[in-house]
């Protein structure tokens, strides 16, 4: 873990290198963010980040939301996951999935998949599989519109547990 004080004092590559992971395989956010340096605390550098994500264009959201892998699809599966996300989706219970909640996460991931063209995220370490569960299934009633913006909401949650890892204090 590192202090605050140690993130404020690093160069751009030892931010990157030490936050770049908050985001899903987006190392731009904390590229980003660094020139914001200091950060009074952990509050100001996580809306500081999400600002950052919120900010960039579009496609580049998007991108950061494609970068999230599948809860329980094939990457899980083939143990391809992140440390992170490894962590995650196995404190919600997804490592430890029934044949059938396999296939229901299964069926459930495409079904949003196609809908929405990027996958379902939501802050597993704040939930359980079976609420997972519903959730995808509740979520897809929304508008493409509405699903983007809960995305990047779950993102910033994401991040901020993420954050908590890093920063003492």
């Amino acid at each position: 873990m590192l202090s605050l004080a140690e993130i404020n004092s690093l160069d751009g590559a030892a931010f990157t290198a030490a936050l770049g992971h908050l985001f899903e395989h987006s190392l731009w956010v904390a590229e980003r963010t660094w020139t914001q340096r200091p950060f009074r605390d952990t509050a100001q550098l996580h809306a500081a980040l999400c600002a950052t994500m919120r900010a960039a264009p579009r496609d580049r959201q998007l991108a950061l939301i494609r970068a999230h892998p599948d809860l329980a699809g094939r990457l899980a599966q083939q143990n391809r996951l992140t440390v992170e996300s490894t962590r995650e989706q196995a404190s919600a219970g997804l490592s430890q999935l029934t044949a059938a909640e396999l296939t229901a996460f299964q069926e459930n991931n495409g079904a949003y998949l196609a809908r929405f063209g990027f996958p379902f995220i939501i802050c597993a370490r704040l939930t359980n599989k079976s609420a997972i569960l519903a959730a995808m299934q509740s979520r897809l009633g929304n508008s493409p519109a509405e699903e983007f913006s809960t995305a990047l909401g779950e993102i910033e949650k994401i991040a901020q547990l993420r954050l908590n890892d890093v920063v003492q204090g």
